[in-house]
């Protein structure tokens, strides 16, 4: 399966906020829950404005857990894809929020804001420096 398209209704506080799209096999079985885990109901562990938004740790829902479909960690595949704009997404996996070119070759790029990159605009508004968030950020749908 080559750059398929997967989506994530995000909510604040069980509120809506809207649907997104991403990439990747592993992000696509995680966010479809076909092997009985992933992000759904998943919380965003931290946002820090000007930066990301963190999310995809399901086990500790901290940041501190993880697992992916090929087991509790997988080799990075490469690092040709660049941290090269806003809407990047990366595995544990974070949403850039701007240009973060200092990440090229240490995080993986798993995929791209396809659309609704105004959502993660508003995401980043409840976060903080530290990436404490004042509201809960969930995926309240995915697949």
């Amino acid at each position: 399966m080559i750059n398929p398209t997967i989506f994530f209704d995000i909510a604040m506080d069980s509120e809506p906020l809207g649907q997104s799209s991403e990439t990747t096999e592993n992000f696509h079985t995680l966010s479809a829950g076909e092997k009985g885990f992933g992000f759904k109901v998943s919380c965003f562990h931290g946002i820090f404005p000007g930066f990301i938004c963190h999310s995809g740790e399901f086990t500790c829902y901290n940041g501190t857990g993880g697992k992916a479909i090929y087991g509790e960690k997988f080799d990075d595949e490469n690092f040709i894809l660049k941290h090269m704009s806003p809407g990047i997404l990366q595995f544990k996996f974070f949403i850039c929020a701007v240009k973060v070119e200092w990440l090229d070759g240490k995080h993986v790029v798993c995929g791209k804001v396809k659309d609704s990159m105004n959502i993660t605009e508003a995401m980043v508004c409840f976060g903080s420096r530290n990436g404490k968030t004042s509201k809960k950020i969930t995926f309240a749908e995915c697949g």
